[in-house]
């Protein structure tokens, strides 16, 4: 028996390692996040279709280790108000949605209500898909708010999500396990935000993409941004 223990303790003390390895830290420069994957994600780049039927470019970085999926989609809005202009100038006469309107509540193509509503969109789109929604919250990670979900999906397996919006950025986290599988805590806790160097961009307050992204108060400070650190991407 003691030599069993033994030999186990020596298979346990090599195989740990390896398993360990799988997961590494990954950032995107590009799109500046950092977060647990297990091994480098496979990148695709596609569109996304926007709530107000805007197409605009994305990126899915994915992963896979055994039978969990993990995934970020990242969403770039930031040429959203262009692609609002160009909608309210080939309008016909009476569209309301998509009249000149270049407020600073509305946007000409409705483009700025749009994307307030980006999480909100991206939200739903998952619980209408879903089986049963087992939590729906206002979250934030890395003081970044966003919405946190836990989702039972057809087949039995469950999908624990996180969505946000950063720096005209629209993030949707997916981590999916099969039934009876843990959550996938190292993937799921694992976002960060970092700028377009690698530093990380942890902000002394909760950041709101709808008031600081978009210009209606002052982005919140973070610790090395006075020294000279990289911005993050898209700020003015």
């Amino acid at each position: 028996m003691r030599m069993t223990a033994v030999v186990l303790a020596l298979v346990l003390s090599v195989t740990a390692p390896a398993v360990a390895q799988e997961w590494e830290l990954y950032q995107s420069l590009d799109d500046t996040f950092e977060v647990n994957f297990p091994g480098t994600p496979t990148i695709t780049e596609t569109t996304y279709t926007t709530v107000l039927d805007y197409v605009l470019p994305a990126r899915v970085y994915s992963a896979e280790r055994g039978p969990g999926r993990y995934s970020m989609t990242v969403v770039d809005y930031s040429g959203l108000g262009a692609l609002g202009d160009a909608r309210a100038d080939a309008c016909e006469s009476g569209n309301a949605q998509c009249r000149k309107n270049n407020s600073d509540d509305i946007g000409n193509g409705y483009w700025k209500h749009d994307e307030r509503s980006a999480m909100m969109w991206a939200t739903s789109q998952m619980v209408r898909a879903a089986a049963e929604v087992t939590l729906l919250s206002w979250e934030w990670q890395d003081r970044v708010e966003g919405h946190a979900l836990n989702l039972t999906n057809a087949d039995g397996s469950r999908t624990f999500a996180y969505v946000a919006m950063h720096e005209h950025k629209l993030y949707i986290m997916k981590g999916t396990v099969p039934r009876g599988y843990p959550e996938p805590g190292l993937f799921q806790q694992s976002l960060a935000w970092i700028d377009t160097v690698g530093n990380r961009v942890r902000y002394d307050m909760i950041y709101s993409n709808m008031y600081h992204g978009m210009g209606l108060y002052p982005k919140p400070s973070y610790p090395g941004a006075a020294a000279g650190a990289a911005a993050p991407a898209g700020t003015p």
